[in-house]
């Protein structure tokens, strides 16, 4: 198979000229065989759709855990704010009956 180019630098950047990825019939699909004889270009070429998409996912698997780790933080902002509210407003009450019991008081 004498193909002219690889996946990072394609002879024509035309996709109907390219040649199609086919994974090839001598190993498993999803398999990462290097043969040491083989040089880079011929290595890039037999990289499979799999592998190609390896750094994609694992570039959405990081943003998914970091949104998530944003939401939680999030609520534990919520959380803090809201208890923070809430014994403001006790200590508001607290002062009202005060000043409520020296009103009837005098």
């Amino acid at each position: 198979m004498n193909i002219l180019g690889t996946i990072d630098r394609p002879h024509t950047h035309d996709p109907e000229k390219q040649a199609p990825m086919k994974p090839s019939t001598s190993e498993p699909v999803g398999s990462a065989i290097y043969e040491a004889t083989t040089g880079a270009n011929d290595s890039r070429q037999n990289r499979t759709r799999e592998m190609q998409l390896i750094p994609e996912a694992m570039a959405r698997a990081h943003m998914h855990e970091r949104m998530h780790d944003a939401d939680r933080e999030r609520r534990a902002a919520s959380l803090v704010s809201a208890r923070r509210l809430q014994r403001k407003a006790e200590r508001a009450s607290l002062r009202a009956r005060r000043a409520l019991a020296i009103a009837v008081m005098q």
